[in-house]
């Protein structure tokens, strides 16, 4: 299996678990809220952040599908090594919010993990340069 076809892989499961993860906080933010690690959420109109979370998670899910849909790959890897950010920052919310070091890192932490691993191999891609045709017989000039 070629390293195109892994991070191809790697990329669309990534996007794949964003968007599932997306919607699941938009159809039930309350039973979600409680797996992301936080000991306490927004209750009420403020659950509303709930919303907000899950809107973000489906963007990002969307670019990466884009990106690899349209064939853009270095730029792919550039939006993962971006994105890595996010879950890198829930990483440290949740251990500065006192919840679970395991959540953190198990989850988060390993999500980091994965987008970082994911884009580094997609920026180490080198694209392939087509071998020239072969010229015809009628474009060989003859003496």
């Amino acid at each position: 299996m070629s390293l195109k076809h892994v991070t191809t892989a790697l990329a669309a499961i990534g996007a794949a678990f964003i968007l599932y993860i997306g919607c699941s906080y938009l159809l039930a933010p309350q039973a979600m809220a409680a797996d992301f690690g936080i000991p306490s959420w927004p209750r009420n109109e403020g659950a509303a952040f709930l919303y907000v979370k899950g809107v973000r998670d489906i963007a990002t899910g969307l670019v990466i599908l884009a990106l690899l849909f349209t064939g853009h790959r270095r730029a792919l890897g550039w939006a993962m090594a971006a994105i890595t950010f996010a879950p890198a920052g829930d990483m440290v919310i949740v251990l500065t919010s006192g919840g679970p070091a395991g959540t953190a890192y198990g989850v988060h932490g390993f999500t980091a993990l994965a987008v970082a691993v994911t884009a580094g191999l997609l920026l180490r891609e080198r694209p392939v340069v087509p071998a020239p045709a072969p010229a015809s017989p009628s474009a060989v000039p003859t003496r």
